[in-house]
């Protein structure tokens, strides 16, 4: 899949802000990238490995991962960095190959700034820049590691 853009960024062609927070052979986690923009801190990117366009094109083996990663990271989101409530989205309008926005909203957000892109629009939201984001993703991988999971 030369131009699909998540299958270019596993093979290591494309470089994306911050670090590696998970990975097993289905999926890999990492911090979305706006290209040099500032992130919102804890918009986390689930992405299956293998080229699948939607949720339904996934073996039973790879949606058992997804949906531990998913409910894993969300777990470490909250209990890391303190969100209050974890936003899930999966589109693929843009890019055909199965990933899913893993978004945190923090306390004191505003109901009027609720919901997985409402977020970037709050003034007061946590954004970061490449260093940020990665200290963010070293922290919930710390906690994936050293946490039992349960």
């Amino acid at each position: 899949m030369g131009d699909c853009f998540i299958c270019n960024k596993h093979a290591g062609n494309i470089q994306t802000a911050g670090v590696m927070i998970y990975e097993d052979e289905f999926v890999y986690v990492g911090h979305i990238d706006r290209n040099g923009e500032p992130n919102y801190l804890g918009h986390i990117m689930i992405d299956l490995k293998r080229h699948a366009p939607t949720l339904g094109d996934m073996t039973m083996e790879e949606a058992q991962a997804f949906g531990v990663t998913m409910a894993n990271v969300s777990k470490a989101l909250m209990e890391s960095e303190k969100a209050e409530h974890i936003y899930s989205l999966v589109s693929g309008n843009s890019v055909p190959h199965l990933h899913m926005h893993i978004v945190a909203r923090y306390p004191n957000t505003p109901e009027d700034y609720w919901g997985p892109m409402a977020v970037y629009n709050w003034p007061e939201a946590p954004m970061g820049n490449n260093d940020e984001v990665v200290k963010l993703c070293e922290r919930l991988r710390s906690y994936l590691v050293n946490s039992s999971h349960e």
